[in-house]
């Protein structure tokens, strides 16, 4: 083997997307975390390796759009495995998504049949279910409304008003807009949206404990008569969400059964920007609900990254 293949680390992963979202799952050459629970493990990851983070979803490699999830040992042996979530400005909680993609993953590698099955995260364990059909249902963290109808002005963009959410992730969600919910938009959306974020830290709007609102959330009125609503979802940074946004359903369902709008088990079909959807449903749970969201992944490249230690980018290009 030469000098330079000996400087060359290799990371396994397996890239999918869940209804036009990308993950990319690392299913070997992630760095040594121990066998702490997950939000050990996600502290270690983000303080001592944060460049893998880097390497594995900035450009070269990557790009802004594209979550990654690097596949752990669970600490109860009957999960079938443990995630930790992460994108190309930090690290998400859970990812409703991610986890669609992770699952079918896990399929696709022979680790897994179809039936229930326990995902460890760091903001605590989801169950799922693999289908015959390929189809994936999670059930996602317990989601509440933390706050309703919060009104803020956003520089240059006028008044608006929406609940703060938990839906494994923060959410602003807002109802009531003016923007078309299109593909063709996504300029004047993530505009729009990145001023909205902008404005709710400004203004000392935040999750509960003061946690950072991250993602914002648009609604209107779905394209597909068949469906109940289509989003415009801001994540972290400047990416938006391919797909309806798994986290993002869990928080409007909390919100709509919060004001007796959504039945427990009631189907709510939400429409993403490219109009395919994410099936869900809740079970009321103290002053939240426990949501399911049901949608599908496909695996799309098995590859090889690799980080050569001569190489000046090797942590990514830092956009």
């Amino acid at each position: 083997m030469t000098e330079s293949e000996t400087n060359k680390k290799r990371v396994q992963v397996i890239d999918s997307h869940t209804a036009g979202e990308p993950t990319r799952v690392v299913i070997a050459g992630g760095p040594e975390l121990g066998i702490g629970d997950l939000q050990s493990r996600l502290a270690l990851l983000r303080t001592a390796h944060d460049g893998f983070r880097k390497g594995v979803v900035f450009e070269p490699r990557g790009s802004e759009v594209v979550v990654g999830a690097l596949l752990c040992e669970p600490v109860n042996p009957a999960s079938a495995a443990g995630v930790i979530f992460f994108n190309d400005v930090g690290y998400l909680g859970m990812c409703g998504h991610g986890t669609i993609g992770l699952v079918t993953t896990l399929a696709h590698l022979g680790r897994i049949a179809p039936g229930k099955h326990s995902i460890e995260t760091p903001v605590g364990t989801v169950q799922t279910e693999l289908h015959s059909d390929g189809t994936v249902s999670v059930r996602n963290v317990p989601s509440y409304r933390y706050r309703q109808n919060v009104s803020v002005e956003v520089p240059g963009y006028g008044q608006f008003a929406g609940d703060v959410a938990w839906g494994g992730n923060w959410f602003f969600l807002v109802a009531e807009h003016s923007y078309d919910l299109r593909l063709a938009e996504r300029t004047v959306l993530i505009a729009v949206t990145t001023a909205l974020r902008t404005a709710l830290a400004e203004n000392g709007i935040t999750g509960e404990g003061g946690a950072v609102i991250d993602h914002i959330e648009l609604f209107s009125a779905a394209e597909n008569q068949g469906n109940s609503s289509r989003n415009f979802v801001l994540c972290p940074g400047a990416s938006f969400d391919r797909s309806p946004c798994g986290t993002g359903t869990s928080a409007k369902m909390a919100c709509l059964h919060a004001d007796g709008k959504l039945d427990e088990g009631a189907s709510w079909r939400q429409e993403g920007i490219l109009g395919t959807v994410f099936v869900g449903s809740v079970m009321a749970q103290g002053d939240g609900v426990l949501p399911v969201i049901s949608g599908r992944a496909w695996v799309t490249a098995e590859s090889t990254l690799l980080f050569d230690a001569t190489d000046p980018f090797r942590e990514g290009i830092p956009f």
